[in-house]
């Protein structure tokens, strides 16, 4: 079964969330609309804090993956569940600093930041910043010489691992425009000396996202805990940090594997443990990075369904208010989703459904073939898990206007992100 335990069907036979009805908030709030549920965010953020300093005795910090969705708000709440952020552009990181978010916390991802976003990170205060190549290590030396300033990094290092997702999330492999190879790796440290306003502090690798088995994790640990031995071999080096990166799936459908957070974190600490110990070298502090796994099954969006459109033999369009552009998964991945009529929960799924976006694409389409009960016009339909890149990655494209996202906290509804009006879409036109 999905971990949704915050949904329920009411006394109208409709979906709510946490007693709140889902239609009721459709009426007053319109569609689409994200929905957040602040205590199955919370719960999350707790069970890998609570992972790290019971496994790894309190010797690691839990970044959240902030692409997987960024608001003041979110930052908010990853601050009081003592984690830290990690940012990927100059806007993630002025968000984070918005919303008066501890610099120290912070880790500055990006295979290609720009010198503005480089001059932001130093002038803030950022705890690390990810190197990705050589090119970006020199850049960032010249700009923290000017200013005076000691950069911590960390190197992001290729561990040649296929953690078996999507073509387009594979990003721990050889053949990938994030990081350097280790041979690159220790060839670059063996002259580290010569960045006199680079401080090293260790190493980063992600392997890919939406993982569903933690082997992958152990495997990258192993490898990655073997090359720093060989760095200190090499260089001389010592290796403070290391930081597994993120891409702990969730469960779409219930066809998904179940994937036990606790259980991950605590073989890869016993992995890393035990490989410090065969090759004698102090264990470094762990960073982890998770995003999806913290927000994507905390998230559902509302739709209302506007036609309803029947191919004999073919298959049934079930058309909404939304689109590609608030969801654009689907289009980019296959991903797959669990459909329901929120208007009609207590009825058994029983129509074979495609629910298709409105945008002027053939592409356009949410979910496909999906049962979905007795599905009519103005029924409002749930998308589930749809907490992680769905608001992060929307658009205006056919300048359709983004969602607002609503957060619930036991009785309290309260709106995070206002949804985005015909003067704001224009807001930026001359």
């Amino acid at each position: 079964m999905l971990q949704m335990d915050y949904l329920s069907i009411n006394e109208k036979g409709r979906l709510s969330m946490k007693g709140h009805d889902l239609i009721d908030i459709s009426e007053k709030f319109g569609t689409p609309i994200y929905i957040m549920n602040e205590k199955s965010i919370r719960n999350s953020c707790k069970k890998f804090v609570n992972a790290i300093n019971k496994y790894y005795d309190s010797k690691g910090l839990v970044l959240f993956a902030s692409k997987s969705l960024n608001c003041k708000e979110i930052c908010k709440i990853i601050n009081e569940e003592n984690m830290g952020i990690d940012v990927v552009s100059g806007g993630e990181l002025y968000t984070a600093i918005k919303a008066n978010f501890p610099m120290s916390k912070v880790h500055f991802h990006g295979n290609n930041k720009t010198p503005e976003e480089l001059h932001l990170a130093i002038n803030s205060g950022v705890g690390r910043i990810v190197v990705d190549n050589e090119e970006e290590l020199k850049m960032l030396n010249n700009i923290a010489q000017d200013k005076n300033k000691i950069c911590n990094i960390l190197l992001r290092i290729k561990p040649g691992v296929d953690a078996h997702t999507h073509e387009f999330i594979k990003t721990g492999r050889v053949d990938s425009k994030f990081g350097i190879t280790m041979k690159e790796g220790i060839t670059l440290l063996e002259n580290i000396q010569r960045f006199k306003n680079i401080n090293f502090m260790g190493f980063h690798c992600h392997i890919g996202s939406q993982i569903l088995d933690s082997r992958p994790f152990i495997l990258a640990a192993s490898i990655m805990v073997e090359f720093i031995s060989k760095v200190k071999s090499k260089t001389g080096l010592s290796t403070q940090e290391l930081n597994l990166g993120g891409g702990f799936g969730i469960q779409y459908t219930e066809n998904d594997k179940y994937l036990d957070y606790d259980k991950c974190i605590k073989e890869v600490s016993i992995e890393i443990k035990e490989k410090c110990e065969d090759l004698k070298l102090n264990i470094p502090y762990m960073y982890i990075e998770p995003g999806r796994s913290i927000v994507g099954s905390a998230g559902i969006t509302l739709y209302k369904i506007g036609n309803i459109k029947k191919i004999p033999g073919i298959r049934t369009y079930v058309a909404i208010d939304g689109s590609m552009a608030d969801n654009p998964r689907h289009i980019m991945y296959g991903s797959e989703y669990t459909v329901i009529n929120a208007s009609k929960a207590n009825i058994k799924p029983n129509k074979l459904v495609t629910i298709a976006g409105k945008c002027c694409e053939s592409g356009d389409i949410i979910s496909e073939d999906v049962l979905l009960a007795d599905p009519e016009v103005d029924d409002i339909i749930a998308i589930l898990c749809t907490g992680a890149y769905n608001y992060s990655m929307a658009s205006n494209y056919n300048r359709t206007l983004k969602p607002p996202i609503l957060m619930i906290n036991k009785n309290k509804l309260k709106t995070i992100v206002k949804r985005q009006s015909l003067e704001d879409l224009i807001s930026l036109d001359i």
